[in-house]
């Protein structure tokens, strides 16, 4: 992996570059574990808001498994390969920085390969916003296994730059969440010399070098599953799952002091998000 990080300009350049790989990234990023996702969301069918949603490799696991999923994906190109994916499920063009959602109005907020892009100044309030009370945000990253001595050369061929699992350190810091858990899962994904281009070449920072640059580091990675790979019967390539959830932290300054009906209700009235004036009413 290369040592040096990426720049601010870097990043804004790569975070644009997906929608004209949408159809690589879709063939070649990996989904995310079951027990994965089920400890991100933690529980009983809830109503989850997916941010940076991508081409549905979470929301399938979501929608799968109970939950009401809304997706917001701030590049079309992405979210229209999403809505063929997972056809019915609810989503939008949208980003992090402008929830097209009601305050209080989700059980979990959920964000997997996507949080490093965000404008963490201004999509961690939002996030908190359209929590329910007791409602949380999870985070995903699906990173290579290192430990894996061909994942290793896969890397060093691919030049790999960009985020590490200190993306997550914004909301560790976050006087809006609390206190930040933790944990790895293990995962595997079968690939052949097609797939593995497709994952390298679906890499925001492959995408966007020119073709000659970009066809050259492709060639390296032919090369070495040429030398790693068994044909058609392919191989697989390991990854560690890291995820993290942080419960909001109730605003007892933003609730309800509006008075009901009942003269003897003392206190404030706190919806519970069910309510049809609460919902997402956007995603229409």
């Amino acid at each position: 992996m290369s040592d040096e990080q990426p720049t601010p300009e870097d990043v804004k350049r790569w975070s644009r570059s997906f929608g004209a790989v949408a159809g690589t990234y879709d063939r070649g990023r990996p989904t995310y574990p079951a027990d994965a996702v089920s400890w991100l969301v933690g529980g009983e069918a809830k109503v989850v808001l997916e941010l940076g949603a991508g081409t549905g490799k979470l929301t399938r696991e979501l929608v799968a498994q109970g939950h009401a999923v809304y997706a917001t994906e701030p590049d079309a190109a992405m979210l229209e390969v999403l809505e063929a994916n997972v056809p019915g499920c609810s989503a939008k063009v949208a980003g992090a920085e402008e929830i097209p959602a009601n305050d209080r109005s989700v059980d979990v907020v959920v964000a997997g390969q996507a949080f490093h892009w965000f404008d963490h100044e201004v999509a961690l309030p939002e996030i908190a916003r359209v929590l329910k009370p007791g409602g949380h945000l999870a985070l995903a990253w699906n990173f290579f296994d290192q430990r894996i001595p061909w994942v290793r050369r896969l890397v060093e061929a691919m030049g790999e730059q960009g985020m590490t699992s200190s993306s997550h350190e914004a909301l560790v810091t976050s006087s809006l969440f609390g206190f930040v858990e933790e944990k790895t899962f293990a995962h595997w994904q079968d690939v052949n010399r097609e797939t593995l281009v497709d994952i390298v070449a679906s890499r925001s920072y492959i995408a966007s070098l020119d073709e000659a640059a970009r066809e050259a580091r492709l060639d390296r990675v032919r090369a070495l599953y040429d030398d790693y790979g068994r044909g058609h019967d392919g191989m697989q390539l390991a990854y560690r799952t890291e995820c993290f959830r942080a419960q909001v932290v109730d605003r007892q300054d933003d609730l309800s002091t509006e008075p009901d009906d009942d003269a003897s209700h003392e206190g404030p009235i706190i919806s519970d998000g069910t309510d049809t004036d609460m919902l997402l009413i956007d995603f229409r």
